[in-house]
C-alpha cells in the first residue's frame, strides 16, 4: 500500500494525475485522494480506475463530476463543502489540473471565498514534451489548442509568430496534419517536434522542420495524444538599403499599404515601421 491516510486541513486540493503510465502518480497525490472528505474529477471513471490501480479505497465517498459541461451546480456543491470546513480534492483526467483542463472557475471562486487552494503537482504533457523536443527551453509559451477552422487557426498563429520562445500546442490526431501545414505557412519553416503518447507504450517524438513534419504526416498519419512544439523565429538583420530596394520593387504595381505588407511579411518586420518607410519612398518617388 503506497498511500497514507493523513489529516488534511480544510481547503481545495488540485491533484495532478498521470498522462499515461499509472505509476507516474506521486505519493502525496495518493495521500490526498485517500484522505480528502470530498472527491471531484473531470472524469469520474478515470479517477476511480486510478484509485483502484493504487489500492486507494473510496471509503463510502462518491466522486462528483466537474467538467466543462457540469455547469455551475457542481461548482456550487464543491464550494458548499468548502464552506462547511471540508477538504475537497479535484483531479484532472490526465496531467495538471487547469492546464487545458477545467477548474479555473472553481479555483478562482474558492480563493475569492477565502478558502485555502493548493496543489499536489505531477505530470504535465507540455513540460514532458518540452524536455524531449530538443528545442530551446529558456523561454516557452503554452498556447493550448488552436481553432478548428483554418482561417481562425492561421489568424491565431499570426498573433503568436513573434513570441520569443518555444511555442507549445496540444492537438488532436484528426487535425494535426492541417495544423502543421498552417504552421509552416504562417510561422515559416522552423525547427519543430511532434510528441505523441508520452509515457505510454507507443511514445514517439518526431523532430524535423515544420515542412518536413507536414510531409511526414501525409505519408504516415498519427494517433493518440499529441503535443506540438515549434522553435521561436530567428531574427535576421535587414539592411536599410535592402529594405528600400524591396519596397521600391513592391511599390511597382502595388499600393503603399500593400507594398508595406508584402515586405514586412517577407522580412518578419512590424508593418507600421515598414509602412512609414514606404510612405517616404512613395513621396520621394
Amino acid at each position: 500500500m503506497n498511500h497514507q491516510n493523513v489529516i488534511l486541513s480544510p481547503g481545495l486540493y488540485f491533484v495532478a494525475t498521470p498522462i499515461g503510465t499509472a505509476r507516474d502518480i506521486t505519493l502525496r497525490a495518493l495521500d490526498v485522494l485517500a484522505s480528502a472528505d470530498v472527491l471531484a474529477a473531470e472524469d469520474t471513471r478515470s479517477l476511480r480506475k486510478l484509485m483502484e490501480i493504487h489500492g486507494v479505497p473510496l471509503g463510502g465517498r462518491r466522486i462528483i463530476a466537474y467538467h466543462d459541461h457540469s455547469g455551475s451546480g457542481a461548482r456550487a456543491k464543491l464550494l458548499e463543502a468548502l464552506a462547511e470546513g471540508k477538504s475537497v480534492a479535484y483531479a484532472s483526467e490526465a496531467g495538471m489540473p487547469l492546464i487545458a483542463d477545467p477548474g479555473f472557475d472553481l479555483s478562482r471562486a474558492a480563493a475569492e471565498a477565502g478558502h485555502t487552494v493548493t496543489c499536489a503537482p505531477g505530470a504535465s504533457a507540455a513540460a514532458t514534451a518540452l524536455t524531449l523536443a530538443g528545442l530551446p527551453t529558456d523561454a516557452f509559451f503554452f498556447a493550448g489548442f488552436l481553432p478548428n477552422a483554418s482561417g481562425a487557426r492561421r489568424k491565431r498563429l499570426e498573433e503568436l509568430r513573434d513570441i520569443p520562445g518555444t511555442l507549445i500546442f496540444y492537438e488532436s490526431p484528426k487535425r494535426v496534419a492541417a495544423s502543421v501545414a498552417d504552421m509552416a505557412a504562417v510561422l515559416g519553416n522552423r525547427p519543430a517536434a511532434l510528441c505523441r503518447e508520452l509515457t505510454k507504450k507507443f511514445e514517439e517524438v518526431r523532430r524535423a522542420t515544420l515542412a518536413d513534419l507536414a510531409a511526414g504526416l501525409e505519408d504516415s498519419p498519427v494517433k493518440g495524444e499529441i503535443v506540438l512544439l515549434v522553435d521561436r523565429g530567428q531574427e535576421t538583420e535587414v539592411s536599410e538599403g535592402d529594405l528600400e530596394s524591396d519596397l521600391q520593387a513592391a511599390l511597382q504595381g502595388n499600393s503603399v499599404k500593400d507594398a508595406a505588407a508584402i515586405v514586412a511579411e517577407m522580412h518578419g518586420l512590424p508593418r507600421r515601421k515598414v509602412y512609414q518607410l514606404a510612405l517616404q519612398l512613395a513621396k520621394g518617388g
